[in-house]
């Protein structure tokens, strides 16, 4: 059947030729036609033009007859068997006008051809192409544009009828016509009455055509030779019933056979030979099942020789102009196909069967380009479902599985790679052949779900394809443009070409393929992601660090997956589970977690090697207040440096999960500038390290200068505090070492809000929807670091201070003050020397704020420092009543040091941290007396005692204030007079001396 087709396309060579002025016959040719008769019958033919279309092959579902015989025999059998069934059946038998009454002048050329072999109905529409949705054939349209009235007057003149059309349509030439038609004339005559169907076509032809009828001898024994070989097919090979094996009629008619090969049986010369052969055929013709009507010959009507002669008369039915369009005058010559029926054992189911088989393949051969062909099968198939009980029978049931097996393996094959034949100008075509094969496919299979099934394969099938084919194109790019550096990733190209698919298949396959499988746009998406993600868990399994391809790739692979997901959810929005069977097929590829992990490990490895850093500048670090104008550690300026080339590399990072992944880095980043922080601060000390500790109480007497110790006692302020002597802070960092340490900390602590800024702006760049919850975390991202920046700084002040006046002028402080006699050794030499350290500190701090508060602890050490020596001096000092004016000009001299005239610190601060001492002085002025009896006043209200108890010894506070115990006590221990002296011998048995 195949090759049918085949032949007919290649030979349009011939019907492309030029146009004969002789008359239009098409060439009867034979396997055994010698060149001579093929050259004196081709004179006369005229080629019918056929386009060119690219050629299909389809093994044809009816089988092989066993037997050779050519395409042309089993056209010509066809249509003797049509001639001979119109001749008798219906009151009106066919026009016939033989070759010498039309004339030679009156043959049409090829256009000529193409306008008149038509009906004499052919203006009214078509019923059946109107059933079927069939367009007008181009020939048709021609002829309207020239007006139908003139062309029929044209047909009418000619006598051109439906077998004239018929004639043509099959190629047949008039010379074939007219010799078949006298001998069916010959055999009315001498079988008058008889039907088509009570009589061997093949065997009355062979007895009534002579030699004379033909140009040769070779001709005539070609035709005799067709006629066997017809009568062994129906009769031998392929019967209507099966033979009986002791029957030896089969062996004789062969054996006649193989004679008329030899040479043409003359039935004038050879009467017992025809008459034997008549008697085989009749025997094996009239062989019938109970239910065959009486008197019927069966030699035509055997699958599937029968289907093979039916399909060549169905072929006639397409326009010989345009290979891909049905004749208008369609209706008329099916209606004259039909009445082979009785002949070829044909009914409507069959009918609707092989026509639906003949039209589809019919698409297959002419370049599948005709959608309406399609529909038309699909519509004859429909018809054939609903009468699917009658295709019950084993032989009918075969018939229909091996057609539509045929249909499908073809179809399938388009269908399972979809993407590589259709597109946008042929989508048409693939919605009927979707159709065909899922109409198929159900009359083949009784199952459950057949066409979900089907659809659900084809889908994923032709993606997978298509995947494959986008992989392949990638690559190929890749490799001719590999020396490119710019170039990206395969798996980024490809990420974007199966996006690009995905949409295309959502816009363009997918509202077809949904009338039979719900979610065709989610399947579709699902074979994509899978796919994709096989490649993407190769490429996954060798990275183990962030590089720019990495990051190409996963952003690119987390857009695909977003895209997929999208087109999937809102394909299936009106399902019942809203797309979650098909989402819960995709598992995520995770992308932004492993972007996110990578760029973790990346934030790691900068943050470890930070702190190495860090570990190696410290080591080197000296706290030269000369390595800078800024009089910053250069330590610190590596540390920044590093953390703003951290901040640079990690927003130039090519992620979209900046601000989410932001916090690790800050953390990562505060972990190391804390260590660098307390590092800094960790050998500086602070105010306990530098004070002294305080001596045990005496007391004194007019005539001994100095105290004696009779007990020492451990102050509860001095508890669980270790005492440093001053001494133990000789190996720690100068006054302006310690003031390059306090800038340090202050520029960390300025350069982070600089950071904090940067990254909001860097956000607001990089990601569009900036949240207000974002920018509520500026001024928390290094909030730790800040943190110990302000504590850092403050301990450094205080320390810087408590050294400066304890450690470092400790000879004219704690060891110089007040030493002896007051007048003797007053503060001048102090105030001198704490003039040069506060220049110092004012030339090195240079932020304002800061340097006020060193200059602030370093006045809060002064009068720390002054205190104790007033109250904790030891036994070197005493001080009587008057030596209380010389002590407050003392103090005087040393707040207007600070003061120094306005310049230095604001007087409210001053006042402020000097009124504790003020208060303290104020009881230098008072007498022993009083002081006494304040003293057993304080004592009494603060340990709710009788005033005549014994008072306990008050513990030392540290605060020192009129109104506390031990600062009155203290004052008495080192009141050199007798009244208190006494007092301190009484109530707690201090001696004078040791």
């Amino acid at each position: 059947m195949s090759r049918f087709f085949s032949d007919r396309s290649r030979g349009s060579s011939r019907r492309h030729a030029s146009t004969s002025t002789s008359s239009s016959v098409i060439v009867d040719t034979t396997t055994t036609t010698t060149s001579a008769a093929a050259a004196s019958t081709s004179a006369g033919t005229t080629s019918i033009t056929m386009p060119v279309y690219p050629i299909d092959e389809i093994p044809s579902p009816f089988g092989d007859l066993g037997l050779q015989l050519s395409e042309t025999e089993l056209r010509v059998t066809a249509y003797e068997i049509l001639i001979g069934s119109c001749r008798s059946t219906g009151s009106k038998p066919l026009t016939y006008i033989s070759q010498s009454e039309r004339g030679v002048d009156r043959s049409p050329s090829l256009s000529t051809v193409a306008s008149l072999h038509r009906s004499l109905t052919s203006t009214a529409a078509s019923k059946f192409k109107k059933t079927l949705g069939l367009k007008s054939s181009s020939s048709a349209k021609k002829r309207i544009v020239g007006g139908d009235e003139s062309g029929n007057q044209g047909r009418a003149k000619l006598g051109l009828t439906v077998g004239e059309l018929i004639r043509i349509q099959m190629r047949i030439s008039e010379q074939i016509d007219s010799r078949i038609r006298r001998a069916l004339l010959r055999i009315t005559a001498g079988q008058l009455g008889r039907r088509i169907e009570s009589m061997v076509l093949p065997l009355e032809l062979f007895q009534q055509l002579k030699a004379l009828d033909f140009q040769n001898n070779e001709e005539h024994m070609a035709w005799q030779k067709r006629y066997l070989k017809i009568l062994e097919v129906g009769l031998l090979l392929h019967p209507h019933m099966p033979l009986e094996k002791t029957d030896d009629a089969p062996k004789r008619f062969r054996q006649i056979a193989r004679g008329a090969m030899e040479k043409p049986i003359d039935a004038g010369r050879n009467f017992d030979t025809i008459q034997e052969l008549r008697s085989i055929v009749l025997s094996l013709a009239c062989r019938s099942f109970g239910a065959s009507a009486p008197g019927t010959c069966h030699w035509a009507d055997g699958f599937p020789l029968n289907l093979r002669l039916y399909q060549t008369l169905l072929e006639a039915c397409f326009d010989a102009n345009d290979s891909t369009s049905i004749i208008e005058e369609v209706d008329e010559v099916l209606e004259q196909i039909k009445k082979t029926w009785a002949v070829l054992g044909m009914n409507q189911m069959l009918h609707n069967l092989c026509f639906s088989w003949v039209l589809f393949n019919r698409y297959v051969s002419t370049g599948q380009v005709e959608s309406d062909l399609l529909h038309a099968s699909k519509s004859l198939l429909a018809e054939v479902e609903e009468n699917i009980e009658f295709f019950q029978d084993p032989i009918y049931s075969r018939i229909l599985n091996t057609t539509l097996n045929s249909i499908l393996v073809w179809t399938e094959r388009k269908l399972l790679a979809y993407r590589n034949d259709f597109h946008s100008d042929n989508i048409e075509c693939m919605q009927s052949l979707v159709s065909i094969a899922v109409l198929s496919s159900e009359l083949l299979e009784d199952e459950i779900d057949v066409a979900y099934n089907k659809i659900d394969n084809y889908i994923r099938s032709s993606l997978r394809t298509a995947f494959s084919k986008k992989m392949e194109k990638v690559k190929s790019s890749k490799f001719s443009t590999k020396n490119q550096k710019s170039s990206p990733h395969v798996l980024s190209v490809l990420a974007q070409d199966v996006s690009e698919l995905a949409f295309d298949e959502k816009a363009m396959f997918s509202p077809i393929l949904k009338e039979w499988h719900s979610h065709a746009a989610g399947v579709a998406m699902l074979t994509l992601h899978s796919c994709y993600g096989k490649e993407l868990k190769i490429f996954i399994s060798g990275i183990d660090e962030l590089t720019p391809d990495a990051i190409e790739v996963l952003n690119a692979a987390d857009k695909l997956e977003k895209d997929l997901v999208q087109i999937a959810v809102r394909d299936s929005v009106d399902s019942e589970d809203g797309g979650k069977s098909i989402i819960q097929e995709m598992p995520p590829y995770e992308a932004e977690a492993l972007i996110a992990n990578l760029v973790k490990t990346w934030i790691s490895t900068r943050v470890d090697r930070l702190k190495e850093w860090i570990g190696r500048f410290l080591q080197q670090e000296v706290w030269n207040p000369h390595a800078n104008k800024e009089h910053i550690a250069p330590s610190v300026v590596e540390v920044l440096r590093i953390v703003d080339e951290s901040f640079e590399a990690f927003f130039l990072l090519p992620i979209p999960q900046h601000s989410l992944l932001l916090p690790d880095l800050l953390m990562g980043l505060d972990k190391c500038l804390q260590q660098y922080i307390l590092k800094t601060k960790s050998g500086c000390g602070s105010r306990s390290t530098y004070i002294p500790a305080l001596p045990a109480l005496t007391r004194c007497s007019k005539r001994s200068k100095f105290g004696v110790f009779k007990k020492k006692e451990k102050l509860q302020a001095g508890q669980g505090r270790t005492q440093f002597g001053i001494t133990s802070a000789n190996n720690s960092l100068s006054i302006p070492q310690l003031c390059v340490c306090i800038n340090s900390l202050h520029h960390i602590r300025s350069e982070l809000e600089v950071q904090e800024r940067k990254a909001v702006v860097r956000l607001k760049n990089l990601e569009p929807h900036y949240t207000d919850a974002i920018r509520n975390q500026v001024g928390k991202w290094f909030e730790l670091s800040s943190s110990l920046c302000v504590e850092g700084i403050r301990q450094l002040c205080e320390a810087t201070g408590y050294k400066a006046v304890f450690h470092d002028l400790s000879q004219f402080l704690w060891d110089g003050l007040y030493i002896g006699e007051v007048t003797s050794s007053r503060i001048e030499l102090f105030l001198q020397e704490l003039e040069k350290y506060l220049e110092t500190i004012s030339s090195t701090v240079v932020h304002d704020r800061v340097r006020t508060r060193v200059i602030t602890d370093v006045m809060k050490a002064s009068f720390d420092g002054f205190l104790l020596v007033l109250l904790a001096g030891g036994p070197s000092r005493t001080f009587i009543r008057e030596d209380a004016e010389l002590i407050e000009e003392d103090f005087k001299f040393l707040t207007d040091l600070f003061w120094s005239n306005g310049d230095g610190l604001p007087a409210d601060l001053i006042s402020k941290h000097a009124g504790s001492v003020k208060r303290v002085l104020d009881l230098f002025h008072s007498d022993s007396e009083s002081l006494i009896d304040q003293f057993k006043y304080v004592m009494v209200e603060s340990h709710s005692m009788q005033a005549k108890s014994r008072l306990p010894l008050p513990p030392t506070s540290g605060l020192w204030e009129p109104t506390e115990p031990n600062t009155l006590l203290r004052v008495l221990c080192y009141r050199n007079d007798e009244i208190a002296a006494k007092f301190l011998k009484k109530t707690y048995n201090l001696p004078k001396k040791l």
